[in-house]
This record gives structure tokens, C-alpha cells and sequence, in this order.
């Protein structure tokens, strides 16, 4: 039996935003908190919703230091020697950060957020490697995705820190991953036993009607009686395919359709935002961002909304994602019972599709039929309700808290 576990310390180069590392470090420190444990949060950056954390800048994966790294260890096959010796001196400091952190707040147990996972920050990295295994410190690494899921890991000058860190295998870490093909690869790859836990939702807790406020967003909008006010609630970068989504809204012969995008282009620059910009005009279709106006907070005086407020003022949510590592914003929408148009990217064919959830789907490219499936819905508005209560019947069964207590938990106390 080990040291009883008390005090948990979650580590990432980010905890602020709406990222899927984010929400569901959040989700699992709810959990964590619930059950009696104290939760701790070390990150390049934080929000003001993490309490109990420290922030160190060379943690963040936007850091310049960290950026001429990233820079001379991907799309080329050699590493200049200098490089070498900046991984390892900042290596060096942030393994001090860690060790301070964990003696200062008292920590019992290490959650590394995709630090482990994928290599936005090798430093740090390699840093939580060698103090886990200097120090035989309880850790659960919390896989999101991997390296080899991004192509623009693929051309690396750095297999060495990827072998030895990404992840690292060591005897007192256990490994979370959040769907069935990552854990074949991480066996298949790495030679490593993993544990299945699917990123959840709060099912058990319904959500309210969209209030006074909240309506205002639709005719802040310009959305009037009849208008569709679809919704592609991701960040706008290449993966999240959101020309399929503009095809889509293109061939709606409905009353004006028009495409809200949630987020902003993000850490991945603003080339795809140009190119969306740019095959929206084309193809006829209205765009209108909001990211501007999508706050953590409701802020009435200053016309903030809160992502919640987007989904429930929605006819309809896209999703054409060509990959990804579970399916937030899927899990969202299901929430707020709305009609989804989705690819079906290979996660949602291996771990959602089976479980019966109704949708419309395409595959690779958007149909006449497929659009015609959406106005069938659309003009049939008890069909939507029947989709809808079935999909939310399903994901409390599948994607809930209690899937989430019950395999993190007895995690955490197998350590003991």
C-alpha cells in the first residue's frame, strides 16, 4: 500500500479557454473535489475558474522559447546542437518548477494534461519524465492525443524526446486515454497498458430554458420568425473541416440560413480563417463570427453570451470534423438537444456510432440527399424532438458523470 492520496496536482501548458484539455480537467478536478481530494493546477496560462495554481510561463506552448524549439524539431530531420542545449536547460528549470510545486502545495498525486501526450512543449515533457521517475511519483497521464495522430509531428528532428517522453513508460504512471483506437496504438506503439475513460458531460443535470437574456442573441444576430441560426461551435482551424459546413448551409433552401462560428482561429494561425472567408463568399453563404462576444461569463452590460447561450439560440449544430480526439462539442450538443450534422470521423465510428445515437452524418463530402435530410428535420420539428431525447437518453447512459466517477476513482485509490 502506498501513501493515502490527498492533494492531486493537475500540470499542463494551458488551463484557460474551451479546449478539450480544459474542460475536461475541469470536469475531472469536479469530480476529484467531490469525492474529498484538494486539486492543484501548474500551466503556462490559467483562467480565473482554476483556484489553488500556479502559473510559470515557460510552460506554455506559445512561450518564444518554446516556439524556436518547436521550430527547429518538426518538418526537418536535424537538430542544431544549440537547440539541444536550450531543451535542456529549460528542461532542467521547469523539472525545479515541478518539484517546488509539488512540495508546496503538498502534493500526492501528478495528473499531467496531455503534457505526456503530445509535444507542444517537449521541455516539459521531458522535465515531468525524469522527476516521475527520480522520484517514483503516483501519476495518471491523461491522454488526449498523441504525436503520431497530427501529421505535422510526423517529420521530426527530435525521435529521441518523443521515445523517451511522449509517453514515457514508467513503473508509477497509469495511463488514461479517451477512446478505443488510442489505446490500441498506445499498446500497439508503446507497448503500454491503458485505461478507457471517455470524455463525459453533466447529463444527470438538465439544462435551463434559454432565458430573456439569452434570446437576445438571435436578434443581436439579425435572425428573425423562420430564420436558421446553424452553429459550427469549434475553433477554426483545418481539421474541423468547416467547408463542409458551408456546403451544407449552401444548399439549405430554407429562409436564411446563415453559418455562426463560435471560436477564433486559435494557435494555428489565420491562414484557414482566410481561406473559410474566402469559400464562404463564393459559395453565397453568410458567416457571422462570435467569438467576440462568447465569454466564461455572462456580462449583460457589456453583451457577452456564454457558449451555452450560442447552443440553446440554435436550430442546428455542425460538426464536419475530419478528426478528433473524442467529441466535445458532439457531447455538447447532444446536451442541449439539438439536431447534429456530423462526418463521421473515425472515433465517432469506433466509440459513438455503435450506441445507436440518431444524427445526420456524411462521409467525406456533402450530398443534395444529405442536405435534404436536414430539411426533412427542420421542417418537422417532432422528429427533432424524438432524436433528440433518444441521443440524450443515450449519453447519460454512455458519456455521464457517473462513467467518469466510476473509473477515475478507483483509479486514484489503487495507488493507496
Amino acid at each position: 500500500m502506498g501513501k493515502k492520496i490527498r492533494r492531486i496536482g493537475f500540470v499542463s501548458t494551458r488551463f484557460s479557454g474551451t479546449d478539450g484539455v480544459t474542460l475536461e480537467t475541469k470536469k475531472w478536478a469536479e469530480v476529484l473535489k467531490a469525492y474529498g481530494y484538494e486539486v492543484f493546477f501548474l500551466a503556462g496560462e490559467l483562467d480565473k475558474s482554476f483556484e489553488g495554481c500556479r502559473r510559470e510561463e515557460i510552460l506554455h506552448f506559445k512561450h518564444p522559447e518554446i516556439m524556436e524549439i518547436q521550430k527547429h524539431c518538426f518538418g526537418r530531420k536535424t537538430r542544431p546542437p544549440e537547440i539541444s542545449d536550450k531543451v535542456n536547460k529549460i528542461k532542467e528549470y521547469i523539472k525545479d518548477v515541478v518539484g517546488e510545486f509539488v512540495r508546496d502545495c503538498g502534493i500526492d498525486l501528478l495528473i499531467p494534461e496531455n503534457s505526456l501526450s503530445i509535444p507542444m512543449n517537449i521541455p516539459l515533457g521531458l522535465a515531468l519524465t525524469e522527476f516521475i521517475a527520480e522520484t517514483n511519483m503516483p501519476t495518471i497521464a491523461h491522454h488526449h492525443d498523441f504525436y503520431w495522430e497530427r501529421e505535422r509531428f510526423l517529420i521530426t528532428s527530435c525521435p529521441d524526446y518523443l521515445s523517451t517522453a511522449f509517453p514515457p513508460f514508467l513503473n508509477s504512471i497509469k495511463n488514461v486515454v479517451i477512446n478505443t483506437l488510442a489505446l490500441q496504438q498506445l499498446t500497439f506503439r508503446k507497448g503500454m497498458p491503458a485505461v478507457l475513460i471517455p470524455n463525459v458531460y453533466h447529463y444527470e443535470n438538465p439544462p435551463s430554458p434559454l432565458d430573456d437574456y439569452g434570446k437576445t442573441l438571435r436578434t443581436r444576430l439579425g435572425f428573425g420568425k423562420g430564420d436558421i441560426f446553424v452553429l459550427q461551435p469549434t475553433r477554426v482551424v483545418p481539421r474541423k473541416n468547416i467547408e463542409k459546413a458551408i456546403d451544407l448551409v449552401a444548399m439549405l433552401p430554407l429562409r436564411r440560413p446563415a453559418l455562426v462560428i463560435s471560436h477564433s482561429s486559435g494557435d494555428e494561425g489565420d491562414e484557414y480563417l482566410e481561406r473559410i472567408l474566402w469559400y464562404a463568399e463564393k459559395t453565397g453563404v453568410e458567416l457571422l463570427f462570435i467569438n467576440d462576444i462568447i465569454a466564461e461569463e455572462r456580462d449583460p452590460q457589456r453583451g457577452l453570451y456564454t457558449l451555452d447561450d450560442a447552443y440553446k439560440s440554435a436550430d442546428l449544430v455542425t460538426y464536419p470534423s475530419g478528426y478528433e480526439g473524442f467529441g466535445n462539442a458532439f457531447l455538447e450538443a447532444v446536451y442541449f438537444k439539438k439536431l447534429i450534422f456530423l462526418n463521421r470521423y473515425s472515433i465517432y465510428i469506433a466509440d459513438i456510432e455503435p450506441l445507436g445515437f440518431e444524427v445526420v452524418s456524411f462521409e467525406g463530402f456533402v450530398t443534395p440527399a444529405v442536405a435534404g435530410k436536414i430539411v426533412y428535420y427542420l421542417e418537422n420539428p417532432e422528429k427533432i424532438r424524438e432524436a433528440v431525447e433518444k441521443n440524450y437518453k443515450l449519453a447519460l447512459e454512455n458519456f455521464s458523470y457517473r462513467i467518469l466517477e466510476g473509473r477515475l476513482i478507483p483509479l486514484v485509490r489503487s495507488f493507496q
